[in-house]
């Protein structure tokens, strides 16, 4: 993991700011969402992107019944589906 030097105070409610010049560098616009992760005593951010409700992949996404699939998830299921 990377140091960037950058030290910042959480405030009253919580709450900590990301530097713009390190949310313009990874990407992360207003309003973006971001996920929490705990590494033992690390806190992690990463920016949120939805995933196949199955094994977690990212690309190749449909929606099915409101939940995101992936097209080797669905096909996997499509085989499993035939065989009763």
């Amino acid at each position: 993991m990377k140091s960037t030097g950058i030290v910042r105070r959480i405030d009253e409610l919580g709450r900590v700011v990301l530097p713009k010049e390190l949310r313009r560098t990874l990407n992360i616009d207003n309003l973006d969402p971001l996920e929490i992760f705990v590494n033992g005593e690390m806190i992690v951010l990463r920016k949120y992107t939805p995933g196949c409700v199955l094994c977690g992949n990212t690309e190749d996404l449909k929606q099915l019944s409101g939940k995101l699939i992936c097209r080797p998830c669905a096909t996997e299921a499509v085989k499993l589906l035939g065989t009763r």
